[in-house]
């Protein structure tokens, strides 16, 4: 295995996640061993803005939880097949409503249900949006699935796919006749937007422990960002969003949040982003102490992790990770935040961001945040110690086209493989 790069602040260091899909993939070996981890010194802190600055609001450095005692990974890890007998085309996403029941997304259009057992035989089209989803661009399709906190009452779920045009948001109901199926003529468009190019249309959504829905929005697509996107605070483009579906506001259909950064604000900025600054952030999730962890898809050299705070500026276009991408004057670089941790071609080119583990059949993953490469298929696992020092381990070193992340309803994760698979982890004997 390559060396694991280290962030020095004083010399730190992608295509978008499926513009690798047409990239030679290194060849792999299933699984290998974890290997022991590599630090990364403590960052110092750069001032705690915006830029610019939102209304009354500063910016906090983000602070990662401090996990004391935290050993590396010890145990041999391996991938299985979750569901041996189901098949599945394209997933990028798996969730739960429950106990019983888990859905696949496929990047196709449809949304997949079934019993969360390995012995599980059939799966049921909970969703088919393949009639109305534009999947003709690589990294368009549908990209996104978020279940009401109240689903089991209301029975209400939310979806992000690409049209023919951009971005859509759409709330959908459960069918009253079936409870293993949606309603799809119950849908009610919430959110819309241009794209301007068919990459780098993020699409992750998920409720965040505020109840409030956040979206992942890329910069618009081709490359470099050459619209400027992700630092125009008039753009919904190239940002974490931030809003109330369960109080709509004046357009009938959502609210702001009273303390999303740009509430109220006089400037023209789109008071519904919560951060800015990122390119192609596939893929977000909120850990045990509610810090939101994002993985930010690199250009050409770095790929990188997010805290992501409200109000934070990730520095995109003017940095990638924390190289100088495209200088700009208008830009204090002192203010942009910097990743807690990067990683430059040598090591993978495409980040998929997961979850900081919670479940209880793997301990030894427990408080670590487990992530991956979808163009080199390797899997790490991050966490900070007591003194804030990063360290990254390699777990296993696969040939899969990672695409996404899941949990479980016990809190275990799932891998999704773009071909076609869906694996769980397994210590080796």
């Amino acid at each position: 295995m390559k060396k694991t790069i280290l962030i020095v602040l004083s010399m730190f260091l992608i295509l978008s996640f499926c513009s690798c899909n047409s990239s030679q993939q290194e060849d792999q070996t299933t699984p290998q061993a974890a290997e022991e981890p590599t630090q990364t010194p403590k960052q110092a802190e750069p001032e705690p803005t915006a830029t610019p600055e939102p209304t009354e609001q500063t910016t906090p450095q983000p602070t990662p939880a401090e996990a004391p005692g935290l050993k590396p990974v010890s145990v041999k890890l391996e991938l299985i097949e979750s569901y041996p007998n189901l098949s599945f085309a394209k997933p990028l996403y798996f969730t739960t409503t429950g106990a019983d029941n888990c859905y696949v997304v496929q990047q196709t259009g449809q949304i997949l249900i079934f019993e969360d057992d390995p012995d599980v035989q059939d799966s049921q089209v909970f969703l088919d949006l393949g009639d109305i989803v534009n999947t003709r661009g690589n990294e368009e399709g549908l990209l996104g699935l978020a279940f009401h906190p109240d689903y089991e009452s209301n029975g209400y779920f939310y979806v992000n796919y690409t049209s023919a045009t951009g971005t859509v948001v759409a709330r959908y109901t459960r069918s009253e006749d079936d409870p293993s199926a949606a309603d799809p003529g119950s849908a009610h468009i919430m959110l819309t937007f241009d794209q301007p190019y068919a990459n780098h249309n993020a699409g992750h959504m998920d409720f965040g422990p505020d109840g409030y829905l956040y979206i992942a929005t890329g910069d618009g697509g081709s490359g470099g960002d050459p619209e400027k996107y992700a630092q125009n605070l008039s753009s919904l483009l190239g940002n974490i969003l931030r809003i109330d579906i369960n109080n709509p506001g004046e357009n009938g259909l959502y609210g702001i949040p009273e303390d999303n950064p740009f509430a109220g604000n006089t400037e023209g900025y789109a008071e519904e982003i919560y951060a800015y600054g990122l390119r192609n952030p596939w893929r977000f999730s909120f850990d045990e102490e509610g810090q939101l962890w994002a993985a930010d898809v690199g250009q050409n050299k770095i790929e990188e992790i997010d805290i992501i705070v409200k109000g934070g500026n990730y520095g995109w276009n003017v940095m990638e990770g924390t190289l100088i991408f495209e200088d700009n004057p208008d830009i204090d670089k002192a203010v942009l935040i910097p990743p807690v941790f990067e990683y430059n071609h040598d090591e993978g080119y495409s980040i998929t961001g997961g979850y900081v583990y919670s479940g209880e059949a793997i301990p030894d993953l427990q408080s670590r945040y487990i992530y991956g490469d979808y163009g080199t298929g390797r899997i790490w696992a991050l966490w900070f110690d007591a003194e804030g020092i990063v360290q990254n381990q390699l777990l296993i070193d696969t040939d899969y086209n990672i695409s996404s992340f899941g949990i479980n309803a016990d809190g275990e994760l799932r891998v999704m493989d773009l071909s076609g698979g869906v694996y769980s982890f397994k210590v080796m004997e």
